[in-house]
């Protein structure tokens, strides 16, 4: 199934049903009197986490979703028949937003968590509600109301605790088969992932963590190159970095610069996600000769002037893995039992969680407008005569 993690919609909830004018007219019953029952409010039209899906795929070929609208009213006081809500399956980590105010409506992120993004219109009132003593035959009933119309963005973020960063062929993918049980694509020949994929990492009994795999930047990625920057937005919802470089690249290149490029394309993106945690994992050790391999791998911290948590490992052999991931999950601990005993540091976080995805939509679409443009400047560019023969059309 082809992975799509943005999607626009229009839902439209429907119209509440009209109130009725009726008036009673039975034999035998010397007194009539109004009777017109009310409408029926319309549908609503939610949202909903489910486990089952892992795409926006579905939201690509049907854009317009609408609810039922109220019946109407009828004699004898009979109310009409409310309107059936819709409820429409998004993947877990859906955030939705309103094309139109540009406002976050919300975060699905727990599975059965229901979002309302359009509410139903209200009904319309009978005759019989406007009765009093000194109006016993009113003709005055109201129409329903319209439902919510909303143009919507979904956009899936993945649920993940720790994100993966690095250059094609860095070795992410053979570190998430490596420690967890997901099987991502891997190759002895350079290429990027195209999707996100994800792992859980088991450190112990009750004690795990999920980790994303995310397709590998290029140089001017923020820029369009290659897959671009949008891949980046899944790394919002992360709570710490693992910087994956290969130490001995295939084509000698230097690694430090490879880390870079990376955190060059990041702070350009998003600067609050450039600032968040971030270790340096130097990957594929065994690659270098055993009493090269302390000097080999100082050289590479020292050019990068590095100061944070540093680990090497080799995720072919899974060397070095097991302090990496204990390490990781001690970390997560910690700053899970912070946040619970001061909800200052919750809210800083969710803040910063804002903060990044307000800056991943602004890069997103630069990205976008970039690619536009690029597109527009090609076709202004192209030239039927590529010969250089200049073709005259003479009138007949």
């Amino acid at each position: 199934m082809k992975f799509v993690d943005e999607a626009t919609i229009i839902v439209e909830a429907g119209k509440g049903g009209h109130g009725c004018l009726s008036f009673r007219r039975e034999k035998y019953v010397p007194k009539g009197g109004p009777d017109g029952g009310d409408g029926g409010d319309g549908g609503s039209v939610y949202l909903e986490a489910e486990d089952s899906l892992n795409t926006l795929i579905d939201y690509r070929f049907q854009r317009k979703h609408k609810a039922e609208n109220g019946e109407p009213g009828a004699g004898r006081n009979c109310t009409g028949t409310k309107g059936g809500d819709l409820v429409l399956p998004v993947p877990v980590g859906t955030t939705v937003v309103d094309m139109d105010t540009h406002e976050v409506l919300g975060d699905l992120t727990r599975i059965g968590q229901r979002l309302k993004v359009a509410q139903g219109g209200f009904h319309g009132l009978g005759n019989t509600r406007f009765k009093s003593s000194v109006n016993r035959a009113p003709r005055q009933t109201t129409k329903g109301s319209e439902g919510e119309l909303r143009n919507l963005r979904l956009e899936l973020k993945v649920l993940a605790d720790v994100g993966l960063l690095g250059m094609p062929n860095a070795g992410k993918s053979t570190f998430i088969r490596s420690v967890s049980a997901a099987t991502p694509k891997v190759a002895d020949y350079p290429f990027t992932t195209l999707v996100p994929n994800l792992g859980v990492v088991s450190v112990q009994a009750h004690q795990s963590f999920v980790v994303a795999d995310i397709p590998g930047l290029i140089e001017g990625a923020a820029e369009g190159a290659g897959l671009g920057v949008r891949f980046l937005k899944h790394l919002v919802r992360t709570r710490l970095l693992l910087h994956l470089v290969d130490v001995a690249p295939y084509d000698g290149s230097s690694p430090a610069d490879a880390v870079r490029v990376i955190v060059n394309e990041l702070e350009k993106f998003s600067e609050t996600l450039a600032g968040r945690e971030r270790w340096l994992v130097l990957n594929k050790v065994d690659m270098v000769p055993e009493d090269e391999r302390e000097a080999h791998c100082q050289a590479i911290i020292d050019e990068l002037g590095w100061q944070g948590p540093v680990f090497r490992i080799s995720a072919l052999s899974g060397e070095g893995t097991k302090p990496l991931t204990q390490a990781v999950m001690r970390w997560i601990e910690e700053r899970a039992e912070e946040e619970v005993e001061n909800p200052e540091a919750a809210e800083r976080e969710a803040e910063r969680r804002r903060q990044m995805d307000e800056e991943a939509r602004v890069g997103i679409e630069e990205e976008k407008l970039a690619r536009r443009a690029a597109r527009e400047e090609d076709e202004d560019d192209f030239d039927d005569d590529d010969d250089g023969v200049e073709v005259i059309y003479a009138p007949d």
